[in-house]
């Protein structure tokens, strides 16, 4: 049975989603989960039914949101720390963590390990697109600054990703940058647009409306760059959601209408609602490791798990660990 970590302590919302989403998961899919947190505050969560499928690894120290992630690698009683050790000692398949993201992704990269020959991790973040297919933007912000080839790495990441875990046939890569010409771009997309149109897979530069209009399924681009995009996403469909409610409360008209509308807007809500995607992968390292939105109800956990299974089923790490060993180019 496989068996997933899920990092208790940490979130905004503290552990009650953590442990309500799990228990969802646990009632759909066959795994086993160990919850490493607070006995104490978790322990009550647990219905009698499923109690034989969850283990609680004992902790009370966790790696606070306003800490830097420079303190992870010695804090070896955090939560975050405890977890990463089990999956890197093979006592689990995977880890899923809504706690302080830097912290997670340092002791991935630091404890785990990367894949041999990708350089640098990279957090593969859905977005939603006007096709039933979800795209991908990476890096989504675990490396700030970057080398050309750093972005030939999240090309070959995501692809793989797209293929063996969202199930794209053929997936479309495409390069972030000011304009769809091939000149287009700054001098980091310029020189990476050099490496990257020797693979099949590239379709060359995309603008930002291309990551939700369905013309490219994987977005790479700096950290920088896809962190100012996916906070901007948000913002974005947060305001829409206030305008629409806004709107159609201000008249009868608009009630009516809004009545009559009802399950399109549910299912708009529910395509642009991060909680349905889980979490963002950390593509690059040894393991399966899924970062959650600090906010995560838990239909995110419910979801970021699910995730974290599909991942471990399709053997992605072993896949893009073969794809650096024998097919860069």
């Amino acid at each position: 049975m496989l068996k997933i970590v899920i990092d208790a302590m940490g979130a905004d919302n503290g552990i009650l989603p953590i442990v309500q989403g799990a228990k969802r998961a646990l009632e759909n899919k066959q795994f086993k989960a160990i919850l490493v947190g607070d006995e104490k505050g978790i322990k009550p969560l647990i219905p009698e039914n499923i109690s034989s499928k969850i283990e609680i690894v004992h902790c009370s120290d966790f790696i606070k949101m306003e800490e830097s992630a420079s303190v992870a690698p010695k804090r070896k009683n955090s939560s975050i720390y405890i977890g990463t050790e089990l999956v890197k000692n093979s006592e689990a398949e995977a880890i899923v963590s809504a706690g302080h993201s830097g912290a997670t992704m340092s002791l991935a990269t630091l404890r785990i390990g990367r894949i041999e020959g990708v350089s640098r991790p990279a957090i593969c973040t859905l977005m939603p697109s006007i096709t039933s297919n979800p795209s991908m933007i990476l890096d989504a912000g675990a490396n700030t600054d970057c080398k050309p080839e750093y972005l030939v790495d999240f090309a070959l990441m995501g692809y793989e990703y797209a293929k063996s875990v969202m199930d794209y046939p053929k997936p479309r890569v495409g390069l972030l940058a000011n304009g769809e010409e091939d000149s287009k771009g700054n001098e980091l997309s310029k020189e990476a647009f050099k490496m990257l149109k020797n693979y099949d897979f590239f379709k060359g530069n995309v603008e930002g409306n291309d990551i939700f209009n369905g013309s490219v399924d994987v977005i790479v681009c700096d950290g920088f760059s896809g962190n100012i995009v996916l906070k901007a996403s948000e913002g974005v469909a947060s305001s829409i959601t206030h305008i629409l409610k806004k709107e159609i409360k201000s008249s009868i008209n608009g009630m009516l209408g809004g009545l009559l509308l009802k399950k399109a807007f549910g299912n708009l809500k529910k395509k642009m609602d991060y909680a349905e995607y889980g979490g963002a992968p950390l593509l690059g390292v040894n393991k399966t490791v899924i970062i959650s939105h600090g906010k995560s109800n838990a239909r995110a956990i419910e979801c970021a798990i699910y995730q974290a299974i599909r991942a471990i089923e399709s053997k992605v790490c072993d896949k893009i660990a073969y794809t650096f060993a024998h097919n860069r180019r």
